[in-house]
């Protein structure tokens, strides 16, 4: 699945490293993977990335980092959220344009009384005044930074940043091998100061294989979400051509197993498909979706799981209904195989 969220009793150091490696993240009490992402109507892939302390050159930046804030104390201890620190994420989030968790208590326990992960926090003091606090976890052999939150009078220190190589340099004289710092997204430049942090031993997850690559073999040309929108418009193309109509739509919900309410229920996460026959209201057409793993197309059945009010705003959106795929019809390597099926179907149900 490309969406999916867990709700593990436990989690021993040696189970978040294997999470922490498969491309799966803390969210909450939970742990969680995604590999698309969607923001102001723009659908991006989400990479997981990792870096190798044992190999890391750090750059200078964080030599530049360390001078400039010398004069703050710094502590390092297990976590436990402090009014204090509850007081500076609120300043915090006033003062940023994303959206984040309405509270620390939200953000690491999703309010419950939960406290499934060894967490760690990192403050940073201006004398007696908290300015910046950082959470990360520890496995056995991984850290995974958590959150980076700073009083926004001290922007010009960094302090995000700093909090970052805080976090590593404790793992490593932990003599931790990796460090997760979470995803970035190729075109939405919000996460980029993560490819910053240490580029010679910085790896990014490709799901499609499930294996880490350096990031110097990273190409935004050849992203998971692009390679499944050129398969999916060739294979348009080809269909158009018999005199037949499809649409390459973004699908709304691709997330939507990532609700709790909803987990479970098997929903369809393909962020782009192929509708079939001519779109009309409260009809489920019948997709196709390109599997980025297998490398093939596969046509699906739908059915409705809500029927939703959707006002669409970009006509190659699909919003009208929570899809659960309940048949798989047949598989094909090739657009052109896949074109043969879909034209024959559709050339049956008009006669």
């Amino acid at each position: 699945m490309f969406a999916e969220i867990e709700n593990p009793l436990f989690i021993d150091a040696h189970e978040l490293d294997h999470y922490l490696a498969d491309g799966w993240f803390r969210m909450g009490q939970s742990v969680f993977t995604t590999n698309f992402l969607k923001f102001n109507h723009v659908f991006y892939s989400a990479l997981w990335l990792r870096i190798n302390l044992l190999e890391a050159e750090f750059p200078t930046t964080k030599s530049k980092l360390q001078k400039l804030n010398s004069k703050f104390d710094v502590e390092i201890q297990p976590a436990q959220i402090k009014p204090i620190q509850e007081a500076l994420f609120d300043k915090y989030r006033s003062h940023i344009t994303f959206e984040t968790s309405n509270s620390l208590e939200q953000l690491l326990f999703n309010n419950t009384k939960r406290d499934i992960f060894n967490a760690y926090e990192v403050n940073v003091y201006d004398q007696e005044k908290l300015i910046a606090t950082g959470f990360f976890d520890l496995g056995h052999d991984s850290g995974a930074g958590i959150s980076c939150f700073y009083d926004p009078d001290y922007k010009k220190h960094s302090l995000g940043k700093y909090l970052m190589f805080l976090k590593m340099d404790f793992c490593t004289k932990r003599g931790l091998t990796f460090f997760y710092p979470g995803y970035f997204v190729p075109g939405y430049r919000l996460f980029d100061y993560k490819l910053d942090l240490a580029k010679t031993a910085m790896e990014f997850l490709d799901f499609r294989d499930n294996q880490w690559y350096p990031i110097s073999a990273f190409s935004a040309s050849n992203t998971p979400l692009v390679e499944i929108q050129e398969r999916l418009q060739e294979l348009q193309r080809l269909i158009e051509q018999a005199g037949q109509i499809s649409k390459v739509c973004h699908y709304e919900y691709f997330d939507a197993n990532l609700v709790p309410s909803l987990n479970g229920l098997g929903l369809l996460d393909h962020p782009v498909m192929l509708v079939c026959f001519e779109r009309q209201p409260n009809q489920i057409n019948p997709i196709v979706l390109y599997d980025i793993r297998k490398k093939h197309y596969q046509l699906w059945l739908c059915n409705s799981v809500y029927s939703m009010t959707y006002e669409a705003e970009y006509d190659d959106f699909y919003g009208e209904h929570l899809l659960h795929p309940f048949r798989h019809l047949v598989s094909c390597d090739s657009a052109e195989a896949m074109a043969q099926v879909v034209t024959t179907a559709l050339v049956k149900v008009e006669d």
